[in-house]
């Protein structure tokens, strides 16, 4: 019984199982930016601004009329998108056009859309 293990108020059963499971968690310091990537996920006007940049790169004034917000609006949240790594921008003269960062970002999307559809 003096090899039982407690955390708070539970006694651990699978020791093995746990030791293995805290091994290969992400460290202190991804978990916060995982933590902070999910929070810049969690907002309508970004999420609606990633799923149409997965489909085709967009100026701020096409994405502005799709999602029916302002030109200021979009430009905030794109803003917020590419201190994340999210998207990218490129300038073509006076235009500029942003779309997905890289694979990841979209296969994340995808993901998700594809989780919430089969539900």
């Amino acid at each position: 019984m003096s090899d039982m293990i407690k955390a708070h108020d539970c006694t651990v059963i699978h020791v093995d199982i746990l030791n293995k499971v805290k091994k290969n968690m992400p460290n202190e310091y991804a978990m916060r930016n995982l933590t902070e990537f999910f929070k810049i996920m969690g907002d309508g006007t970004r999420i609606q601004i990633l799923c149409a940049l997965i489909q085709n790169e967009m100026c701020v004034c096409d994405l502005a009329v799709l999602i029916n917000v302002t030109k200021s609006a979009i430009s905030h949240q794109l803003r917020s998108l590419k201190e994340a790594h999210l998207v990218k921008s490129r300038r073509n003269g006076k235009n500029v056009f942003y779309s997905l960062d890289d694979e990841h970002v979209k296969d994340i999307l995808e993901k998700a859309l594809d989780h919430i559809i089969e539900k």
